[in-house]
């Protein structure tokens, strides 16, 4: 596939997952995006494989930044999705449950 199909399938999806994104109400996006955790630790093994096969067949130190960028990312998505989720867990916790606790 030549590299401006690439880019451009890059593009498009950027948009389009902006523009859903976009439309989703505010008390829907977080038991979402906790949802999407396990979508987000696929898209870091994406990264490391994509990564692992651009270092071993191009060599090129513009594809190594952008790997390890890929990965970075995607762990920033799944630490986040994670916090978020554990925040909003805690949001949902009895009064009386945190008493007995303590």
């Amino acid at each position: 596939m030549p590299q401006w199909a690439l880019i451009l399938i890059f593009l498009v999806s950027c948009i389009v997952g902006y523009l859903i994104i976009r439309r989703v109400p505010t008390l829907l996006h977080t038991p979402l995006m906790s949802g999407m955790n396990a979508l987000s630790g696929i898209t870091v093994l994406g990264a490391l494989t994509v990564t692992a096969v651009a270092l071993k067949q191009v060599n090129g130190t513009v594809s190594t930044i952008v790997g390890c960028l890929a990965i970075v990312m995607a762990m920033v998505n799944v630490a986040g999705g994670f916090g978020i989720t554990g925040r909003m867990l805690r949001m949902f916790k009895n009064k009386k449950t945190e008493r007995e606790g303590q």
